[in-house]
């Protein structure tokens, strides 16, 4: 891996590296920094950060953009050349959005010839420069991009490129898809990789997580004569005001007023008991991977507080509980196995056998609804968990990308059933968690847009 002392560059280059995943670089290969451009053309004025001289020109910063989106076939249209790091800058980008009609491994026919190919060396070397010149996020990204579009996932079964990479909540789903064909030497270091990202998540979620979910458990244990330091002083006022009283103002003081508290309302004190049970079931085909990911942390989030017994449920056409792992996310994670067919109806079958407290149970479905089982069986199980007491809710995803492709007709049913299906970013569910146990209404993003 090659890397160098350069800094790296601020938003400006960010903009043009997110950019330049545009279709205007299509391709599979590059060229050497070096065959960047052809064309006589004026020099671009440097980045902003790197420059010696003041900033350049509005119109000047605009084109070295533009030619750094556009790739070296712009630099006659755009009218400059690049010059010093945006050289090696554009290089990088152009080994994977460049042009040339070259496939991996391959060389094209425009006379030009380097590229990442299928050669672990160069790859390993690209990855360090692309950590050199780019922020993190953008780093992510572009690993992404060079795995789908370049066919890159057999290197990552080498020991040498999972220690060059950004890891990150999609990696972790590419190792995860990789596990079974994974070599034994790499195993180890695939599972360094992986905690890591999980070690991340969990100082990321867990904190408010656990403040979010307690205080939702102590609301849901109301009582009506509390301690002092238990009153819920907001509560109480509200169903105190027909209570108001107006008191006269002493020698020309003006008139105030008071709440004579009739009825106090409290939290119950915080016990040791368990008040609440949840279960997690997770779809494990291959388009669900960052929600495992990010359900399998919750899960053990989850599952270190004494109040809540959590159960993780994973599905494909068969179900896997691994409950008993749930202490160590990354054990979760590598006994999964992302892919295959789906059987919803079988994973709610297996899930309403562990019920034994209806009333005090919340039971999360993750999946993308896409049933390869007994759709009219499913919906009973939902209908009937329902009516018994459990909460029942529908994630159509577990991270931060939106609703992934899934099936709305599905969606529409558990809607009707009172059920609704949406997406949920990691942020939003230790809120999603809370209304449930409360037993209010779920905090769902966009109501409007959902099925």
């Amino acid at each position: 891996m090659t890397t160098t002392d350069s800094p790296t560059t601020d938003s400006p280059t960010t903009t043009t590296t997110a950019t330049a995943q545009d279709d205007t670089r299509t391709g599979d290969t590059m060229d050497t920094a070096s065959d960047t451009a052809t064309a006589p053309t004026a020099p671009c004025p440097p980045s902003a950060q790197h420059a010696t001289t003041p900033a350049p020109a509005p119109d000047g910063e605009r084109m070295r953009r533009w030619r750094m989106v556009l790739g070296a076939d712009s630099a006659e249209a755009t009218g400059c050349t690049l010059t010093g790091q945006d050289v090696a800058m554009d290089g990088a980008l152009e080994a994977l959005y460049g042009g040339g009609g070259k496939k991996p491994g391959g060389r094209g026919g425009g006379g030009r010839s380097a590229g990442l190919g299928a050669s672990a060396p160069s790859v390993a070397r690209w990855l360090g420069d692309i950590r050199t010149y780019f922020p993190s996020s953008v780093v992510q990204v572009m690993q992404r991009d060079a795995i789908d579009r370049l066919g890159l996932s057999a290197l990552l079964l080498e020991p040498e490129m999972l220690e060059a990479v950004e890891a990150d909540v999609h990696l972790v789903g590419t190792l995860l898809s990789l596990n079974k064909a994974m070599p034994e030497t790499t195993k180890e270091t695939a599972r360094a990789v992986v905690r890591k990202v999980v070690e991340d998540l969990e100082k990321r979620l867990e904190s408010r997580t656990r403040a979010t979910l307690t205080g939702a458990l102590d609301r849901s244990a109301r009582i009506s004569r509390p301690r002092h330091r238990d009153i819920d002083w907001d509560r109480t006022i509200r169903a105190n005001l027909k209570n108001y009283l107006t008191l006269p103002g002493a020698d020309g003081e003006p008139d105030t007023g008071t709440v004579v508290p009739e009825r106090l309302i409290g939290y119950g004190r915080a016990s040791q008991s368990v008040k609440k049970d949840v279960i997690l079931c997770i779809d494990q085909s291959g388009s669900m991977a960052a929600s495992v990911v990010y359900a399998s942390v919750f899960g053990a989030v989850l599952a270190s507080m004494r109040t809540l017994a959590t159960r993780l449920v994973v599905f494909d056409t068969a179900v896997v509980d691994l409950t008993d792992q749930l202490d160590d996310p990354v054990d979760i994670l590598f006994g999964t196995q992302l892919g295959g067919g789906t059987d919803i109806n079988r994973a709610l079958a297996y899930c309403q056998s562990q019920i034994s407290r209806p009333a005090d149970t919340v039971v999360v479905l993750i999946s993308d609804l896409y049933e390869g089982g007994i759709r009219d069986e499913m919906l009973k199980r939902v209908a009937a968990m329902k009516a018994s007491g459990v909460q029942f809710v529908t994630l159509l995803a577990l991270s931060d990308e939106g609703a992934p492709a899934y099936d709305h007709e599905h969606a529409a049913a558990l809607g009707a059933l009172g059920a609704p299906a949406f997406a949920c970013t990691p942020d939003l569910f230790p809120d999603i968690m809370a209304a449930a146990i409360e037993k209010r209404p779920l905090p769902i993003p966009d109501r409007e847009a959902q099925p």
